[in-house]
């Protein structure tokens, strides 16, 4: 958040429940963010006034001996002396009166919080980990497969609620953090199910976040319960991520409670079944212990740089001539398909721009062999790779070809031999 003379860093927390069934994670995760922050922002109901979990929150954070500024919202409609009336049992020397909803107050809260933040006097460290920086990577799967757990094992911090209910997380986060001297921007996304089985208004936001951070991802690190096996809802979330173009590594979670026979099995289904994503690792893992996690670092940057280098023309047009060597393209209609030259067209992924004639009429087969060949030479792995095949414009196609007197007469005088032989052959 940018304020006139600084910028700050905002957490927004899961809030403190009572009787909620995620009320010891989340008050846990909120702990965690109190005792990181250097100032505090105690959010009250002005509208419902002080509450049981009002009081324990305040007295909570005066034990911890953390400074914090208390704002109190939804004051939209209320006489303001009658809010800060029903909350001077806490003695505040000093807090915020808003309503987040309709904008109101919220310049003064940035006033007074820079106010706040200035007596602190705290140094300005640069953000080496702004938005963007680093490379993306989105943890998607099902619901319930591991996904936050992972999250946290691989940043080596509880940063994620992790509840084992299905739906916890509900919106796509991005944790910037550094390793082995890496940038890295982790995504945890909420579980994706197919659109048809997806019923609540807060549960199709969260798989269009999901949706959209696979889009905007240089990796996506599918997680698969290994347990329950590849199901449908794994293929279809695998089709998702295909579809984005990103990077692709895939970590069958929860593997240290399989047995040797089901491990068997498992390994034989993913084979079997993911041959269209053979481009993809697969690792064995389990993020609870953390067996197997540390080997994903390898991969994810593995497929991040195959999926941005640069090959030059000239090294993709002498492969493509090395490969028409080993195998022509076919005859059609009496007529060789030629493909001249090749060159890179985009990143993330790979496109690979082939010139040619006749390419609409070149079989899938041998396209297939093409990107066979392009990936086995160029050792891409990771990341999924496209070809786009473009014939060459004929500059004389719909001209009328214009004959030189000469070649006119010449063409007369052959029209005219020929007439004669056919008559001459009739009166035979």
């Amino acid at each position: 958040m940018e304020l006139e003379e600084q910028s700050a860093t905002l957490i927004d927390t899961g809030g403190v429940f009572g009787e909620h069934v995620l009320a010891e994670a989340l008050t846990g995760q909120t702990e965690l963010a109190v005792n990181e922050a250097d100032l505090v922002l105690l959010l009250l109901d002005g509208r419902e006034g002080v509450t049981a979990a009002d009081e324990d929150g305040v007295m909570y954070l005066r034990k911890a001996n953390v400074k914090f500024l208390p704002v109190i919202n939804k004051i939209d409609g209320l006489p303001e002396d009658q809010v800060a009336l029903d909350f001077e049992r806490f003695g505040f020397p000093e807090y915020v009166l808003i309503s987040a909803s309709h904008s109101r107050g919220l310049k003064q809260l940035r006033e007074v919080l820079e106010q706040r933040l200035a007596d602190l006097n705290l140094p300005q460290e640069p953000d080496d980990l702004s938005y963007g920086s680093g490379i993306r990577v989105a943890v998607v799967g099902r619901p319930n497969v591991g996904k936050s757990t992972l999250v946290n094992r691989l940043i080596g911090e509880d940063r994620q609620v992790v509840f084992d209910m299905p739906g916890t997380t509900k919106d796509a986060i991005d944790i910037p953090f550094t390793k082995d001297d890496v940038d890295y921007v982790l995504i945890d996304t909420a579980g994706v199910r197919r659109k048809g089985k997806v019923s609540e208004i807060t549960e199709k936001f969260s798989v269009v976040k999901a949706l959209d951070a696979m889009q905007r991802a240089h990796v996506v690190v599918l997680v698969i319960d290994a347990s329950e096996g590849l199901v449908e809802q794994d293929l279809h979330v695998l089709e998702y991520a295909l579809d984005a173009g990103a990077g692709m590594v895939i970590a069958v979670n929860k593997w240290d409670g399989m047995t040797v026979d089901d491990k068997a099995h498992v390994k034989h289904e993913l084979q079997a079944r993911l041959e269209f994503a053979k481009f993809a690792r697969i690792h064995f893992i389990s993020a609870l212990h953390g067996s197997g996690v540390g080997d994903l670092y390898q991969s994810v940057e593995e497929a991040h740089d195959c999926a941005f280098t640069k090959w030059s023309t000239n090294k993709l047009t002498t492969l493509l001539e090395d490969a028409i060597l080993d195998h022509q393209p076919p005859l059609v209609h009496g007529r060789r398909i030629k493909l001249r030259y090749a060159h890179l067209g985009g990143s993330n992924p790979p496109l690979f721009i082939v010139h040619g004639n006749q390419t609409n009429a070149l079989p899938t087969t041998y396209k297939r062999y093409l990107e066979n060949k392009f990936i086995k030479v160029l050792k891409i792995r990771g990341t999924p790779v496209r070809f786009e095949f473009r014939t060459s414009d004929n500059p004389f196609d719909g001209k009328k070809n214009q004959l030189s007197q000469r070649q006119i007469t010449k063409k007369q005088r052959l029209v005219k031999h020929v007439n004669k032989a056919k008559k001459k052959a009739k009166k035979k």
